[in-house]
């Protein structure tokens, strides 16, 4: 099983960022998919998730309304909208996969939100 997460960076407060997660090494189209961030100092913490066919998703209150989270299945790749950044949105973020009750991740991508 391998996440590799791309996409993130430096950006102002109030501008966006799209994060991308490509699966391999399971059938991904099997498992929900989460995104995570963990910011210096927190703890890691649940930010969006999704269903196996992207029919459900999920977000953290501090998110909502600004977060997109999607799938194509076809390419194995789970993403992240981040809308409205806010400095609090600076952390790294984490794809999750859970498979067969093993929790499996990526490496992260560094979000930075500061003028």
């Amino acid at each position: 099983v391998q996440l590799v997460e791309s996409g993130g960076g430096l950006v102002q407060p109030g501008g966006s960022l799209r994060l991308s997660c490509a699966a391999s090494g399971f059938t991904f189209s099997r498992y929900d998919m989460r995104w995570y961030r963990q910011a210096p100092g927190k703890e890691r913490e649940l930010v969006a998730g999704t269903t196996s066919a992207g029919g459900s998703t999920n977000y953290a209150d501090f998110v909502k309304g600004r977060f997109t989270i999607s799938r194509d299945n076809a390419k194995m790749t789970v993403y992240l909208q981040m809308n409205n950044l806010k400095p609090e949105d600076t952390a790294v973020y984490y794809c999750n996969a859970k498979i067969n009750f093993v929790a499996y991740w990526g490496q992260g991508t560094q979000v930075t939100v500061s003028a």
